[in-house]
């Protein structure tokens, strides 16, 4: 199964992985050869580049050279930092630590934004309780607060804290919230690719930079979509073998092996 990247989550995941570095902003061509290593070319930067700008995501700046540049906004940090408490999380979520409901109500009027609201949260990782309700592990709680007042739906938004008190079992009540056959797949999806790449890595005995940034980036893009999907459940709600655990303990050590291997071809 061939894997597919866009050219503008690439470019957010390069931020990610090494944007925040740097003390100045990432010049264009330098975005474009990073890029072109991964099969994008120029003109494909360029546009995704154009589209960040217009989401306020990337905002323009001239380097210490006079050259054209893009630094992070604001906004992107603060996107990026919340993604790094999922992407590189060693936590094992215990059902104890309760769970984070999101009620909200849009006026007929603006009905457009319920759609929005329901998008937004799914991609946070909340799943559907009822119409207007949606849960997820409490710990997402600040996530979904920054996203909320960003994307100034917050007037329509209530959070509570809670736990789970039935009538149904509660690993019952999980499998109506979210379609888990549908997360597992998505991690088997990741273990296909990435777990023989991880092995190819671990018997070489050299670490070449360009090579390892050529694989790091694009494991690093994958997952960095999963821990959105997967809300990260406790073990005892999750049916039996399921594959989460082993698709963050291959993204784990494809990052310690080849993260800063990658670094060194983009500093180069």
């Amino acid at each position: 199964m061939a894997e597919q990247h866009t050219p503008r989550s690439l470019i957010v995941s390069l931020y990610g992985a090494y944007g925040r570095e740097r003390p100045g902003p990432l010049p264009v061509a330098e975005l474009i050869r990073l890029l072109a290593v991964l099969g994008v070319d120029a003109p494909s930067v360029r546009s995704s580049v154009s589209r960040l700008k217009r989401r306020g995501l990337l905002v323009p700046e001239r380097t210490d050279d006079d050259a054209a540049g893009y630094a992070l906004s604001d906004d992107a940090r603060q996107l990026l930092d919340d993604g790094d408490r999922r992407i590189y999380a060693h936590h094992s979520p215990l059902l104890s630590e309760g769970w984070v409901l999101a009620v909200f109500s849009v006026p007929e009027a603006e009905r457009h934004k319920r759609h929005l609201l329901r998008s937004r949260l799914g991609r946070l990782g909340f799943g559907s309780a009822a119409p207007g309700v949606w849960i997820a592990p409490a710990r997402l709680y600040e996530e979904a607060r920054h996203t909320l007042r960003r994307l100034q739906l917050d007037p329509y938004v209530e959070l509570f804290r809670g736990e789970h008190l039935g009538f149904a079992a509660t690993a019952e009540a999980v499998a109506r919230w979210w379609d888990l056959g549908a997360i597992a797949k998505e991690h088997e999806e990741f273990l296909d690719l990435h777990e023989p790449r991880l092995r190819e890595w671990e018997a070489r005995g050299e670490l070449p930079p360009m090579e390892a940034y050529r694989d790091y980036l694009p494991a690093l893009d994958s997952w960095r979509r999963l821990p959105y999907i997967d809300p990260g459940l406790p073990a005892e709600l999750l049916p039996q073998g399921w594959p989460g655990g082993r698709s963050a303990e291959v993204f784990a050590r494809l990052h310690a092996l080849l993260r800063d291997a990658g670094a060194a071809f983009v500093q180069a």
